[in-house]
């Protein structure tokens, strides 16, 4: 159990002018009354290397190869090998230089002053002075470069690199659709004619009979005729239905007569009909 003061003052060993300044005293406690053994940390081998020795050689062999200017043992001449005067060195004989040795042919000299050039090099004075007028008088006025200003500030940037200007408009494929639209358009129309093809043989496969226009005609004309056959039959009933008889045949030609109907539209409005086996 620690035991503070607010107005004692934290004692400290009689040796801490031995002691760094960064650590600080630990406070009064029972504990630090029991004596702690001392911990020796031990540390590691120091590091070695294994080519020490071959490195010390190596330095000591190439140590005083360049303290002096050239090798350190110069052979000296003798006194006795004096030069004389035929022992100079010779020199190679001169040869006469060769013009185009490769076996060309030599270019013509140039030509004298006094010699007159002939008629077709002969140039005539031009006159700078109207030749420059007439280029400017006939010349464009040069157009200025198409800019444009992004900050407040005015500054400025060309405008055709910007992204900017339509240059697509110019391009020879403007207005015109593109391939990979073209592809797609053919290759669903294959898909749609595949599909064709694989409705009709599967159509077939199942033995299902396709009505002729001349038997569709037939069938329409005979539904048409027996719905007329039972609209005169409804027009003929009485006009007061007081029994349930009367109102049970009003009731079946009303229901034959719509279902006539449904199917002179259906075959009106398709012009394949196909037929089940079953």
């Amino acid at each position: 159990m620690s035991i503070h003061s607010s107005h004692s003052k934290t004692p400290c060993s009689d040796k801490s002018d031995s002691v760094s300044t960064s650590k600080r005293c630990s406070p009064e406690s029972i504990y630090n009354l029991i004596p702690r053994e001392e911990v020796k940390i031990e540390k590691p081998p120091r590091y070695i290397s294994k080519f020490r020795k071959q490195v010390k050689q190596e330095v000591q062999l190439n140590k005083g190869t360049n303290k002096t200017m050239g090798p350190a043992k110069v052979e000296v001449p003798s006194p006795k090998r004096f030069l004389l005067k035929s022992s100079e060195p010779k020199l190679t004989e001169k040869k006469p230089f060769a013009y185009m040795a490769c076996g060309k042919q030599r270019k013509p000299p140039v030509p004298p002053k006094s010699e007159n050039p002939l008629k077709s090099i002969q140039r005539r004075k031009k006159d700078f002075i109207k030749t420059n007028a007439i280029e400017n008088i006939r010349a464009m006025p040069r157009k200025p470069q198409p800019i444009y200003a992004d900050t407040r500030n005015g500054d400025k940037h060309p405008l055709e690199s910007s992204g900017l200007v339509p240059k697509y408009v110019k391009k020879k494929s403007y207005g015109q659709t593109p391939e990979y639209l073209q592809q797609r358009k053919e290759e669903a129309r294959r898909a749609q004619e595949e599909y064709e093809n694989y409705i009709k043989k599967h159509l077939q496969q199942k033995a299902m009979k396709h009505l002729s226009e001349e038997e569709r005609e037939t069938v329409l004309r005979g539904l048409k005729t027996n719905w007329r056959e039972l609209h005169h039959q409804y027009q003929g009933l009485p006009f007061v239905t007081d029994t349930l008889r009367k109102k049970r045949r009003k009731e079946m030609l009303e229901l034959d007569m719509k279902q006539l109907e449904k199917d002179i539209d259906l075959i009106e409005r398709h012009k394949l009909i196909y037929i089940t086996s079953d």
